[in-house]
């Protein structure tokens, strides 16, 4: 058992850090490396705020515009209340980020208005009012044409075939 494993270790050092594989000859192009894969520094690629990634390479007016809920005017006055100028948002630091989200934080976004929205759907649905009834319809709520466009709210152009006319 000794002689097999200093045979096995000769075996071993006559390979000189090649990689060993069973049934065919060791490749002779490439060693082994003893470290691991290189690894590169970690970047941040966008900033999280309510839960939604906004974007680093453009301004913050125009990020925060990402937010469900928030336009122009909301991402004006959140940058007048924070006391922040218009830069572009990866060149935000920590204490920036914060200001920004807990000022996001006094608005109804994302997931809370989406709710809000349906719920009140649901409620004209309900209560069987003429908004209720379009929607359940499928067709336009504020008094546009139906007999000719309207195309977004009916979908797609069900045709029907028309009769056939009677021969004399």
């Amino acid at each position: 058992p000794v002689q097999a494993l200093a045979n096995s270790m000769q075996s071993l050092r006559a390979l000189n850090g090649r990689a060993f594989t069973a049934g065919r000859a060791a490749p002779t192009s490439r060693p082994l490396q003893a470290s691991g894969p290189r690894r590169t520094a970690l970047v941040v690629q966008n900033i999280r705020v309510n839960n939604v990634e906004i974007p680093n390479s453009k301004r913050i007016v125009v990020s925060l515009q990402y937010i469900f809920g928030l336009g122009y005017t909301s991402a004006q006055t959140i940058l007048k209340n924070t006391g922040l100028e218009n830069k572009k948002t990866y060149e935000l630091n920590e204490e920036e980020i914060n200001k920004i989200r807990e000022e996001v934080g006094k608005y109804t976004t994302e997931a809370d208005l989406r709710r809000q929205v349906a719920q009140n759907i649901k409620r004209l649905k309900d209560i069987q009012c003429y908004r209720g009834k379009r929607h359940i319809m499928g067709l336009p709520l504020r008094g546009q044409r139906t007999k000719t466009n309207a195309r977004t709210r009916k979908g797609k152009v069900k045709t029907v075939a028309n009769r056939k006319k009677a021969v004399k």
